[in-house]
């Protein structure tokens, strides 16, 4: 997994109104498990996988790599955040920072998620000023739409991948989330 160059990692933990973003900790595996095996939470991003398989493959302490929190809530972890260079899974992004979020779909119409993501992004922008960030979600996916507006993305492009239309939107440097 590509990191975020410069960046010390992890970083202190960010506060918000509700929420602290965190590294993962042991104790969010069982809320990793849920994450990745909800139908609802990957209905746009490849399906659910099985449970069993990540009961037996799940490290003891999951999601640990530059660039992903755990959105927590009185303790407990609700979503992910990741803001990572982009692998190459979507050649539109390669190389460039890409945020990606799942939530709990207990904690869904709250406003965590925007939350989160402003947090997350305002951090970003303080240890890399000037970088853009980008996103890429399926059109059909009306929540992260709306959500990706609220927090400064515009559209660049769509295009078909994975059997379904794609948006994909940049958030430049500049945009403030509050």
């Amino acid at each position: 997994m590509p990191d975020l160059g410069p960046v010390a990692w992890p970083p202190a933990p960010i506060r918000t109104e509700r929420l602290v973003l965190r590294e993962p900790e042991a104790r969010d595996r069982a809320a990793f498990i849920e994450l990745l095996a909800s139908s609802r939470v990957s209905a746009y991003v490849g399906g659910p996988r099985p449970r069993a398989e990540l009961e037996r493959t799940m490290p003891r302490v999951p999601g640990r790599r530059p660039g992903g929190f755990v959105a927590a809530l009185d303790g407990a972890m609700i979503g992910q955040i990741t803001l990572t260079r982009d692998t190459g899974h979507l050649p539109r992004a390669a190389g460039r920072a890409e945020l990606g979020y799942l939530f709990l779909p207990g904690v869904w119409g709250q406003g965590y998620a925007a939350e989160a993501c402003a947090a997350a992004l305002d951090w970003f922008a303080d240890v890399l000023p000037g970088e853009p960030v980008v996103l890429a979600t399926q059109t059909a996916n009306l929540s992260s739409m709306r959500l990706a507006a609220r927090l400064g993305f515009v559209e660049v492009e769509r295009f078909e991948a994975y059997g379904a239309e794609q948006w994909f939107g940049e958030r430049p440097a500049a945009t403030t989330t509050h």
